[in-house]
């Protein structure tokens, strides 16, 4: 694995790292309004600003920019957790992940167990690595309803109850519509969207009783932007978005549970064996990500105790959400060109 700089990501010199430099930067309100004043209340401040006039304009456009952006993001936080905090004692919290014996889900699990954190491991295939102390791993056919109750049987006698759900597991054929077979269309869906169902239906319960817990949904960038070669693994993800939104309003709606927190996390393709198949980009704006970056983002995310959407990289992360709005002619032509990278070998 490549040594990560304090400078740098993971992934090296990208987009969000030059995004994140300026955020702490010319967009931090603590940098930018401090100018502002002392060009109007200090004496040198004000020699300055008469001097370069078209300088202090561009201070105030960036300083205004930098507030409206903390205040929206302040009114994200709370609009997203309706308001009310919680209080998570993660000595005690319990968390269940699907597809954590590889890829992301394993990687997730490590950060959890060396901070202490017990973690029910819920797939089909057993770690190949000694697990953490705090880690235990169940065999389980996350597309059974009946084998999800039997293995929250055991979490329950040997852990306690769950109070933060993963559901991270995904498939991806990388085929076309017609190059499919009904058992490959089937199996993702049922991994990648229905499971979330089966999964959440056996756990949300005592959170809502509780008014204490998360679910967390892994989904994908590919929920936004549909691809050629993988329109039903896209069709899965943008299932799975759904299905954190329409969780997150019943939570307030129908449950009465407004403490029990949703995350949402889209990232982009990883350095897994779920796109070993496939030939994604990896460039300076949408760089191919390694799991420990997008594992670091969703554990950051969960451990605040709060909602929230994990977008890894943040810069293609935006664009695909904002690709709807865009003129149908962009749309379609950024599906023609995404053809070759998904292509698979």
């Amino acid at each position: 694995m490549p040594s990560q700089k304090p400078w740098l990501s993971r992934e090296g010199f990208t987009a969000d790292v030059l995004g994140k430099f300026l955020q702490q930067t010319i967009f931090c309100p603590w940098k930018t309004v401090p100018l502002v004043l002392l060009a109007h209340y200090t004496t040198k401040g004000r020699e300055v600003a008469e001097q370069y006039p078209r300088l202090l304009q561009v201070v105030k456009v960036l300083a205004g920019l930098a507030v409206l952006r903390r205040v929206n993001a302040a009114a994200n936080r709370r609009a997203l957790n309706n308001g009310v905090s919680d209080r998570y004692d993660w000595n005690r919290e319990v968390v269940v992940l699907t597809g954590g014996s590889n890829g992301i889900g394993k990687q997730v699990a490590l950060l959890l167990a060396s901070r202490g954190i017990k973690v029910a491991i819920l797939d089909i295939q057993a770690p190949q690595d000694e697990l953490p102390p705090t880690v235990r791993y169940h065999q389980c056919d996350i597309t059974s309803p009946a084998a999800i109750a039997d293995a929250a049987g055991k979490i329950r006698t040997t852990m306690g109850e769950p109070t933060v759900l993963i559901n991270n597991a995904g498939l991806c054929s990388g085929m076309t519509i017609l190059g499919s077979t009904e058992a490959q269309t089937r199996l993702q869906f049922e991994v990648n969207t229905l499971s979330h169902y089966w999964l959440t239906r056996e756990f949300l319960p005592s959170m809502v009783q509780r008014n204490h817990g998360m679910v967390v949904t892994v989904a994908s960038q590919a929920a936004y932007t549909t691809t050629p070669n993988m329109v039903d693994y896209s069709a899965t993800k943008s299932a799975a978005v759904s299905f954190h939104e329409g969780l997150a309003a019943e939570l307030v709606t129908r449950y009465n549970a407004p403490r029990v927190r949703s995350v949402l996390v889209t990232q982009g393709f990883t350095r897994t064996a779920l796109i070993s198949r496939l030939t994604p980009e990896d460039t300076w704006l949408n760089p191919l990500l390694h799991a420990e970056t997008v594992a670091e983002a969703l554990v950051q995310q969960v451990l605040t105790g709060t909602s929230g959407h994990v977008l890894v990289p943040g810069a293609t992360g935006w664009m695909a959400k904002c690709l709807r709005a865009w003129p149908n002619w962009m749309q379609h032509g950024l599906r023609l060109s995404l053809e070759r990278l998904m292509r698979a070998e």
